[in-house]
């Protein structure tokens, strides 16, 4: 399977769940009030396919189905759906050429990231949520215009050999990657979180810096420590 759907009379079970996952992320978006109205997206690379799957264009939050999610290719060209695609369409693909190991991509135009946004302005690691998580400062990327792939170009080229998984694209909003489309959800609602703290603590005073040994033993607890440990096979 490499770009192209399976014939229709095959049942494809993998990617009806994945239509379905992708729609109820986006319902993690507004219950994290990260979005406003229909802006924002999510999508997910189809395992074992150079496809994924990205909610329409300007369809209510409300109105999102499994069937409403639209399927492209790598490209950004619709493979299956009867919707138009996101307008950020052309972004996610160019991220999924570019970035291989990445399963989901999401867009938001959260708050107080935004705030950051506007100001071209990166986001200091001065929590240990943000150490854990991002691993290094929330970075700003450049100004990119809607309807190609240019913003997608500046998403990668800030997030390529950068360990946070969060991009702040400058006058415009957060950019996050994960190896599924729940990390990526998972990135922009922190990412919105400590965006909201280190801006409050900003206003008190100067944010007080971690040193790097200590942001590189506590994102190296938390990505390889922390939690459940998996299931034995036995």
């Amino acid at each position: 399977m490499n770009g192209v759907l399976p014939p229709s009379d095959e049942p494809d079970r993998p990617l009806a769940s994945l239509r379905r996952q992708v729609s109820d992320l986006h319902q993690e978006l507004v219950r994290y009030g990260l979005v406003v109205w229909t802006a924002g997206n999510v999508s997910a690379r189809v395992p074992g396919a150079d496809l994924f799957v990205i909610k329409p264009s300007g369809v209510d939050y409300d109105q999102l189905t499994p069937d409403s999610m639209i399927v492209c290719d790598l490209d950004g060209i619709v493979v299956e759906g009867k919707l138009s695609p996101s307008s950020d369409t052309a972004a996610h693909a160019y991220v999924y050429r570019h970035m291989p190991e990445v399963g989901g991509v999401v867009h938001t135009h959260s708050t107080y990231a935004c705030a950051w946004a506007a100001r071209g302005e990166s986001v200091p690691c001065v929590l240990t949520a943000m150490a854990d998580e991002f691993g290094a400062e929330i970075p700003a990327g450049p100004f990119a215009l809607i309807g190609d792939d240019s913003i997608g170009r500046g998403v990668v080229e800030t997030l390529q050999g950068h360990r946070s998984p969060a991009v702040l694209m400058r006058n415009h909003g957060v950019f996050t990657i994960g190896k599924d489309a729940r990390a990526a959800v998972k990135a922009a609602v922190m990412c919105e979180d400590v965006a909201r703290t280190v801006h409050i603590s900003r206003q008190l005073g100067e944010p007080q810096p971690i040193a790097q040994p200590h942001i590189d033993r506590l994102y190296d607890r938390y990505q390889n420590v922390y939690g459940q440990p998996a299931p034995s096979a036995e």
